[in-house]
């Protein structure tokens, strides 16, 4: 496929802030890679809706990236098809808890995998076509990457992990390429599968953030906007977008 535009993949694009960035970006005029894993009715309705606005700009590719060999599969799919990557926005993730004592092996595996592995040997399988695009790698990191969450320990060490990923593949992908993080408060709340939290928990945490509301995905999805496309001197930075949380202790 030729194209002249800009291209963005995204990974975990098919729902929640995922989806968000996915439209935001197809606004700001590039054409996407829609990466998803098991939600691929999702990702297909999102590329849809896409190419009804601007034909051919959205293709979907299906991709477990805790999978060795996977992230590198998934970079020849991308280039194959739209023979370039300008962007790549590492959001996919797996949430849920770990409590200590109770942890295995299997969720050291798939928080690792989902949030650190899959990201850190994607961005590698895309160094070269993202420094012939003089690109740019946003990873969407977590408030809890910095500051502990209760009962979820691999899950906070693995954004912990890509956090330091974000500083250092800064440092050594410049000047061609730039990397920077985005790290989200509270957002969207847990869905079903992740883990509901109770209504006393939501007013708990919404207690200790200055602005005393959850944010939008379009908060998450602005901000990748403005790393990707309006920060050309902006490298090895994590904007929190989390209404001040990390303000109080």
């Amino acid at each position: 496929m030729s194209n002249n535009n800009s291209v963005a993949l995204i990974t975990g694009a098919a729902q929640r802030i995922g989806a968000e960035i996915a439209r935001q970006l197809h606004t700001g005029g590039y054409d996407l890679a829609l990466h998803y894993n098991n939600s691929a009715s999702h990702a297909e309705t999102l590329s849809t809706e896409l190419n009804r606005l601007r034909a051919n700009s959205c293709h979907c590719f299906q991709a477990d990236l805790a999978r060795s060999g996977s992230p590198a599969e998934l970079a020849e799919q991308v280039l194959e098809h739209f023979g370039k990557v300008s962007v790549l926005i590492n959001n996919a993730s797996s949430f849920y808890p770990t409590k200590a004592g109770q942890a295995t092996e299997k969720n050291w595996d798939e928080l690792m995998g989902s949030n650190l592995k899959g990201a850190f040997f994607l961005t590698e399988a895309l160094i070269e076509t993202l420094t012939s695009e003089n690109g740019s790698v946003v990873n969407i990191i977590d408030i809890h990457g910095e500051r502990p969450l209760k009962n979820y320990t691999i899950y906070g060490m693995a954004k912990a992990g890509l956090a330091m990923m974000t500083k250092s593949m800064a440092r050594e992908l410049a000047p061609a390429v730039r990397v920077n993080g985005v790290s989200p408060g509270a957002i969207l709340w847990p869905d079903q599968d992740e883990g509901e939290l109770d209504n006393e928990i939501k007013q708990s945490i919404l207690a200790r953030i200055p602005m005393k509301r959850p944010g939008e995905p379009a908060d998450i999805a602005k901000t990748v906007v403005f790393l990707c496309r309006d920060a050309p001197y902006i490298t090895g930075q994590i904007i929190a977008v989390d209404g001040g949380r990390l303000l109080n202790t």
